[in-house]
């Protein structure tokens, strides 16, 4: 992507202060953008990434996603720092092993609840309060939604996971249609393991080489190819892959 692809580009990147959402924030400064750094407890972290990123009018901005008023707030907050929104990647997510058997009921409902919340909910409310800032605006915005090759493959080991990935691809094909009308497009990556503090202990010791035997390139992605994909999806040479859900799993599983 070229370094001006999205100058005066405004953009909200949840889950930004590492991983997978700090390189989506890294690429769209180094393509002109001011983003906003969402976090929920790293303040540190995100307000450290926002001063180092290239350009200026980049924020931190907190938020606790499971709560479900967090959306309407952070999209506020989120206009009112950059000036208005152009693009939002809802890329914060949460994962817990918690198999369907062998678990009280308590655990199994706590965990399902948080999944569900940050994974799926959220993303909805921030979609619903993005867009409407977006059409009134009269912008031809993006949103980008960060899902999973768990949406389809399934996850047997956490099943609230698949299933409020499999959530919200539905929810990106759902508002594709819906937004298309008012010129917004929405799309959706599906990574597979990638390389990042999240994963780090799933992809450790003999258990991690076996996880990543069955990817035929032989390594986990790194953060950096799933942050090209984003902003592949973003810009307005891809406006019309709106609804797709780009599967970048290094043939991992295929559809």
């Amino acid at each position: 992507m070229s370094a001006g692809a999205f100058a005066g580009r405004r953009v909200l990147v949840t889950g930004a202060s590492r991983g997978i959402g700090a390189a989506v924030a890294r690429a769209f400064a180094h393509a002109g953008a001011r983003v906003g750094v969402h976090y929920t407890r790293s303040a540190e972290a995100a307000e450290r990434l926002a001063s180092e990123l290239p350009g200026g009018g980049h924020a931190a901005l907190q938020a606790e996603l499971s709560d479900p008023d967090a959306g309407a707030a952070l999209a506020a907050a989120a206009c009112e720092a950059l000036g208005g929104l152009d693009v939002l990647v809802n890329n914060a997510g949460v994962y817990r092993t918690r198999a369907f058997t062998g678990h009280d009921e308590a655990s199994w409902r706590r965990d399902w609840d948080e999944m569900l919340a940050v994974n799926l909910s959220a993303p909805a409310h921030l979609c619903f309060h993005a867009a409407r800032r977006m059409i009134s605006d009269g912008v031809r915005g993006r949103i980008v939604n960060v899902s999973s090759r768990g949406a389809s493959r399934g996850e047997p080991e956490s099943p609230a996971y698949g299933a409020s990935k499999a959530g919200l691809n539905a929810l990106t094909q759902s508002l594709a249609v819906a937004l298309g009308p008012h010129g917004i497009a929405v799309s959706g990556v599906a990574p597979g393991w990638v390389a990042t503090e999240m994963a780090q202990a799933y992809l450790a010791g003999e258990a991690g080489r076996e996880r990543l035997a069955g990817v035929p390139l032989g390594r986990a992605a790194r953060p950096e190819e799933i942050a090209a994909s984003v902003l592949f999806l973003a810009s307005d040479e891809a406006e019309y892959a709106t609804g797709a859900i780009l599967d970048v799993n290094g043939a991992s599983y295929l559809r």
